[in-house]
């Protein structure tokens, strides 16, 4: 089963050691919608990709598992306007504040078609066993 339909807890703790011997000039982006303040997705920038969300207002990252560039919403349509930037105290990651142009985050779709966002499955505590609040 696809990690992304699957109710297993399946955490990927491996994640920032892999991303540090192919991405070494990374640092993670929390991105907020402004209207309903949910952190919507955790991501990844380099500088250059930083630079050029800046530039255009427009919601652009690093992609890890692709090495590239990726302007979200590219392919699914679901793009986002970049608002206001903030960097943590320790400058190594940003909170990115962006209003969707469409709708949804996620490239995932509810049973209904509509995009959610990433944050769509709730662990249970005691069996960690996940629940989809966005079936």
């Amino acid at each position: 089963m696809n990690i992304e339909e699957t109710n297993e807890l399946r955490l990927d703790f491996g994640k920032l050691g892999k991303i540090g011997t192919t991405c070494p000039t990374v640092i993670p982006v929390a991105v907020q919608n402004a209207d309903t303040k949910e952190v919507i997705l955790v991501a990844y920038t380099n500088e250059e990709a930083m630079k050029e969300a800046f530039q255009k207002r427009k919601l652009i990252l690093w992609s890890t598992s692709r090495n590239k560039h990726w302007f979200k919403g590219e392919t699914s349509g679901e793009t986002f306007d970049l608002l206001e930037a903030y960097v943590n105290c320790e400058q190594n990651s940003l909170l990115y504040v962006v209003r969707p142009c469409r709708g949804g985050i996620c490239h995932t779709r509810n049973k209904a078609g509509e995009p959610r966002n990433c944050y769509y499955r709730r662990i249970d505590f005691d069996t960690l066993a996940l629940t989809n609040v966005d079936p």
